[in-house]
């Protein structure tokens, strides 16, 4: 593979300028495809073979025009201060309230608290409207959330406090925006002090924006007919971002390093490509696996935004490796620092010792000391991770400053902390001798669990085959005592269907929302095996090692075990809350564990190929294990650093998001990224590999010989030498 890289990276130097060329005409192809594509479908959020999808499907079925996924608000009226919501001046005006949206844009329907049982509180103070709309969540129209907030303003002008609740203000999935360019700020920043070099720091961002333009292009274009939506291209703009400037990264050091061997700029290219691009290519598919893998948790919109994901990766690689050695036939020196540029063979001598070299021997010195230190400290940050409860934040996490926070909080009030999740139990009576009884039989059933504060009277569809009720447990929808009650129902349901003949299935948000975490738990270990056992294979081919992929899956799930401990112990227990503006402590989001392990295990894989294979370069050169540590943090532990750094800073500005989801998904990756880069492969690898020495490189033969040499450390390249082949377009020195 290094030969066949080597001569890719040389002919791309050659033919530059056919090569970006064509780099510009399939970004501007795809882009026009993508203008006159029709639009994406909405993405749902399908839960396939789960109780709740099942009960929710029905109802759909059951009860057409009902609009069951539609979005809906819940306008919470609480009177003044020692009055009643009764009394007539606030019922008028609570009335007027609800009479503007009734008709408006979207609305399906608006019912008036006192035509509603139960929807006045027992001490008459507090009352609730719902407001049903035609459209989903999320795809609300402007006009009709300006109408909601108005109608709502109008009733705080006559006295009334009004907040607004339900899912009508949930704002469209942002496709990226302020946050990328955050991350490219910061990207810039931390690669021109690593490269010492304007032109050397603007070509890793240059080509990882024409890498994310592509994909997140073809991702518009076949939106319509994959069902690709803006949603979905999500994670492939955030990791498009993130391993472009890698890759293209790792690149350009190793072609600077070759320069300042005193190569010329095309033979640096083509030994760049050969070595570093080796290198990419592994780590690509390392990062792919990851992402493919996100299809066996059984969640479409999850598969989907990992196999995109996984699109946008393989473009990066394939920019890494043909556009980058392209542009650098146009800057030839120039991507060094001016002092290097002014010395006949380029920069400093590569045995120089530096930052990394230094670290390297420290390790050297004592590796058990480090390895036990590295262990014990991710051990201690991984503890709370024990305590982990999944669930899906809702708006009892959002900030207080936030109208759905306060109609939340006014809700519990007035009407108990399970008001705001009440469990939708749907009774299918189809060919049933007595329904109305046997749906009575479900109610009486359920209002007798413990936990169950009220149940509402079944309500029948227009072909009396299925009823709705809803019980309304005592505790809040996160809470494990409300997990409960839906066990216990859905435990009966077995016993009503024999004594009545009908099917009980338990449904609507809270029900749900533990359908996805139990079904992200189940899927997590299945996924583990699929994801780490394919890169242990990978590595091994890469490495041709059965010790180093094993020690790198291991060090991997420490740092990510730790990164989940740290989310548990500010999320959860509530440790350091106020510093990043968490206002409600509850339960991390369910697909956390899944998404972190998917994203951060392809970009763990990038440190360790880059690093690693370094290391084994020099090994294979001839040089002593130990050596071969300092060699390989001498040449990579710099850019690697740079890339943590990078990353960290990119995941770190979500942190800042009032979304708590999203703050969540920050500080989860951010730590991750930063244990496993600074304290995995920074530390315990190179104290690993020092105490297991020529071990570590150790393959049994009758595997050696099963194993493709893929010569990923770029052996053949040393000797003979390949010719080099005659410059055809002049290089800029």
């Amino acid at each position: 593979m290094a030969t066949f890289l080597y001569r890719l990276g040389r002919w791309t130097f050659v033919r530059r300028r056919l090569v970006t060329f064509l780099w510009v005409a399939v970004l501007a192809a795809v882009g026009v495809l993508a203008a006159k594509a029709p639009a994406a479908p909405d993405d749902g959020f399908a839960m396939p073979g789960t109780e709740a999808q099942k009960a929710f499907d029905l109802m759909n079925e059951r009860f057409p025009g009902g609009h069951a996924d539609g979005a809906s608000a819940r306008l919470v009226f609480v009177a003044p201060s020692g009055q009643k919501i009764t009394a007539a001046p606030n019922q008028q005006a609570v009335e007027r309230t609800v009479g503007e949206l009734a008709g408006s844009e979207q609305v399906t329907g608006a019912v008036s608290p006192f035509k509603m049982p139960g929807a006045v509180s027992s001490d008459g103070t507090t009352a609730y409207a719902t407001v049903s709309y035609s459209a989903k969540a999320g795809e609300v129209s402007k006009t009709a959330t300006d109408t909601l907030e108005r109608a709502a303003q109008h009733g705080r002008d006559a006295g009334l406090k009004v907040e607004i609740g339900g899912t009508a203000l949930m704002a469209k999935a942002d496709a990226g925006g302020s946050s990328e360019a955050i991350g490219m700020a910061l990207s810039a920043v931390v690669l021109v002090i690593t490269f010492g070099s304007l032109v050397a720091a603007g070509l890793p961002l240059l080509t990882a924006v024409v890498g994310v333009g592509l994909g997140m292009a073809l991702i518009t274009a076949l939106g319509s007919t994959l069902g690709l939506s803006t949603t979905t291209g999500t994670l492939a703009m955030m990791l498009g971002l993130a391993v472009g400037i890698d890759y293209a990264v790792f690149i350009v050091s190793r072609y600077r390093a070759e320069l300042a061997e005193g190569r010329a700029p095309q033979e640096a290219a083509g030994r760049a490509v050969g070595t570093a691009g080796s290198a990419v290519v592994f780590a690509g598919l390392t990062v792919v696996i990851a992402l493919a893998g996100l299809s066996v948790v059984g969640i479409p919109i999850l598969a989907k935004m990992g196999m995109a994901a996984a699109g946008t990766v393989v473009i990066a690689v394939l920019v890494a490796l043909t556009l980058v050695p392209a542009l650098l036939g146009f800057l030839g020196r120039k991507v060094l620092p001016r002092k290097a540029r002014k010395a006949r063979g380029g920069a400093a001598p590569a045995a120089k010792e530096n930052g990394g070299a230094r670290w390297a021997r420290f390790i050297l010195r004592r590796p058990l000391a480090v390895l036990l230190g590295g262990v014990i400290g991710l051990g201690v940050l991984a503890a709370p991770a024990l305590d982990l409860r999944l669930g899906l934040p809702g708006d009892e996490s959002k900030p207080t400053s936030t109208t759905q926070r306060r109609a939340y909080d006014l809700l519990s009030e007035g009407f108990g902390p399970g008001f705001n999740g009440p469990l939708t139990v749907m009774v299918d009576v189809k060919g049933v001798a007595d329904p109305k009884a046997a749906a009575n039989e479900v109610a009486k059933k359920v209002s007798g669990l413990p936990g169950v504060v009220a149940v509402t009277p079944p309500m029948f569809n227009q072909a009396g085959d299925t009823a709705l009720l809803n019980a309304v447990p005592a505790t809040g929808p996160s809470e494990a005592e409300t997990k409960d009650i839906v066990h216990a129902i859905r435990h009966d349901a077995a016993g009503l269907k024999t004594a009545t003949g009908a099917t009980v299935l338990v449904s609507g948000t809270t029900a749900m929302n533990i359908d996805v975490s139990q079904k992200m738990s189940d899927a997590l270990l299945p996924y583990l095996a699929v994801v780490v056992g394919l890169a242990v294979v990978l590595l091994m081919v890469v490495f041709r090692s059965i010790l180093v992929p094993l020690k790198a899956a291991l060090g991997f799930l420490l740092s990510v075990v730790a990164a989940l401990g740290a989310v548990v112990a500010v999320f959860q227990w509530g440790w350091l809350a106020d510093l990043i503006g968490v206002e409600q402590t509850g339960p991390v989001m369910s697909m956390m564990p899944i998404f972190m392990i998917g994203v951060v295990f392809g970009l763990a894989m990038d440190y360790e190929v880059f690093l690693v294979t370094r290391i084994r370069e020099g090994y294979v050169h001839g040089e002593e294990p130990g050596e071969a540590i300092v060699t390989g943090f001498r040449h990579n532990a710099r850019v690697v650093t740079a890339a943590a750094f990078i990353m960290i800073a990119v995941f770190a500005g979500f942190i800042g998001m009032s979304e708590p989801m999203i703050k969540m998904m920050g500080l989860g990756l951010a730590t991750a990224v930063a244990f496993d880069a600074f304290i995995v492969r920074m530390t315990i690898v190179p104290a690993v590999l020092a105490l297991l020495g020529r071990r570590a490189w150790w393959l049994p033969r009758w595997l050696d010989r099963l194993i493709p040499d893929v010569d990923v450390e770029g052996s053949k390249l040393e000797t003979p030498a390949p010719e080099q082949a005659p410059v055809r377009e002049s290089v800029t020195v």
